[in-house]
This record gives structure tokens, sequence and C-alpha cells, in this order.
């Protein structure tokens, strides 16, 4: 892995353009030291049509993206590479340059960098970091499965890419069940079945009809809902602040039986319950 960081002497009047995947960025690293650019930006697919500056694509290299991700717990630590690999499953707008600015400055500082909360650029990735892993865990808690022919099934709307972070808390917990969880924001799904999984790209996923045992307990867990709840004491605010309404629409609970959308807190499920056959 080179080691030139002095900045001066670099050209900084080059977007990259990568593939998207973690391994094209880690390679976009190599390529950035190798030839001496500190580019403006490093974008996944094609160059914004607005660009006024030249664009470099970087074709993603195994061997080079190895020998970059070695070099980190080598040279820096292993909570710096643990660190890298998470702030690239998040959303901030810009996070492979500012993974960069981070790499460069933990190459020059050592494993001390990720204490460094007073420097910038480690306080935006640990802000960042930070959002994911509270996405993950929120997500760990508000996902409702409902079955679908012996598969457990979910879709889920994250901001963060946060699928990898699932993998752990529903492989164990639910360790000889089929299962399903769909990204429609990533359009990405993880599949499970008994002591295997697999993280895969799927374009697009329509959850099947409920049949009507599947309906009668989803209708179950809505009147459960409804009934635990104590009306002189609801807080609309704090309900937001613990379960963040773009959430909402994932959630059993907050569905409308047997239609799309999403019913009030507190409306109450129309209809009676279905009876299983």
């Amino acid at each position: 892995m080179p080691d030139r960081t002095d900045v001066k002497k670099w050209e900084d009047d080059v977007v990259y353009l990568y593939d998207g995947s973690f391994e094209g960025f880690l390679t976009c690293v190599f390529e950035s030291f190798y030839r001496r650019e500190l580019p403006l930006q490093i974008t996944a697919g094609d160059a914004p049509e607005s660009l006024l500056y030249r664009t470099s694509y970087i074709e993603t290299d195994l061997v080079k993206a190895q020998r970059v991700l070695r070099s980190i717990p080598r040279k820096i630590s292993s909570a710096a590479e643990e660190q890298v690999r998470l702030g690239f499953l998040t959303c901030r707008e810009g996070k492979e340059r500012l993974l960069l600015d981070f790499l460069r400055l933990g190459y020059r500082i050592g494993p001390n960098v990720t204490f460094m909360l007073q420097n910038e650029t480690v306080h935006q990735l640990d802000r960042a970091v930070f959002h994911l892993t509270h996405e993950a865990h929120l997500l760990s808690g508000f996902i409702r499965f409902s079955i679908h022919h012996g598969v457990l099934v979910s879709i889920i709307g994250p901001k963060n890419f946060v699928l990898p972070l699932l993998v752990e808390h529903f492989t164990t917990r639910l360790p000889e069940e089929n299962f399903l969880i769909y990204d429609e924001v990533h359009r990405a799904a993880l599949i499970y079945r008994p002591h295997e999984f697999q993280l895969v790209p799927m374009d697009s996923f329509t959850l099947p009809e409920a049949d009507r045992e599947e309906a009668a307990y989803q209708n179950l867990w809505r009147r459960f809902y409804d009934t635990i709840a104590i009306e002189g004491r609801e807080n609309p605010r704090c309900r937001m602040s613990l379960m963040p309404k773009r959430y909402w629409k994932y959630m059993t609970e907050f569905q409308k039986p047997g239609e799309g959308g999403l019913r009030l807190p507190g409306q109450k499920p129309r209809g009676a319950l279905a009876e299983p056959e």
C-alpha cells in the first residue's frame, strides 16, 4: 500500500467513478495514493451531468482492494477497519470522500485516530456510523414478519444499508425458520434458511396477499395493540420520538386490515376478527 500523504503535491481536480461496491471503493483508495490524487468526489455510477471536473472511472481490482484492507489494521487499527466497514454502509452523502480522508489521517496518526473526535473528519464519520447502528437497533424491534407459504417475510425501508447488521440478531433468534427481509430502498434482501444466509440484490419484491389464517393473526395483533393502550396517557410526540413515523407503514399495528396505507394511532381495525380455517 503506497504511503504518500503530502497533500500539497497532490492533484485535486478529478472525480472518481466506481461500481458502488466496497471493493470498488478500496480500489479508489489505492489509486488515490498510487496516482497522488485527492479526488474531489468518489461517486458510484455515472458522473453528474453538471460536473465541471474531469472524471476517472476506477475499475474494481480485488488484489488492490485487499492490499488496502490488510493495511488498515496493520498501519492503523482493527477499530479503524471496523469504522471504515460500517461507514461504507451509511447513507451519508459523500461518505466515500469522508472515508478516504479518515484513512489518510489514520495512516499518518495511527491507532489514536478513532479517539480524535475533536477532528471534524473523525467526528462526522462517528456520527454517520452511530446513525447506522442506531437504525439497525430500532429495526431489530420494529420489523414485523408475516407468514407466506411457510416463510417469514418482511419489508423494510431504512435510510442506511442495515441488512448486514441485522443478520446476527435474526439468525440467532430464528435459527430454525426460513425468512426473508427485503430492503426496498437499497433493493437487497436477507434470505435465510436454517444455518445459512445470503445477502442478495433484488430489484423488486411484492408481498403476497395474506391468507385467511395470517390475516386473522394480524388482526389479533392490532386488537392487542389497541387494547393495551391507555387513552389518557397517549403522547404522540413521544411516540414519534421513540418510533419514527417513517417506519409505521411497515408495521402491522399501523396498517389497515385488508387495505393498503396506514391507520391513525388509536384507530380501531375495521370489521370483526377473521376466523382461521
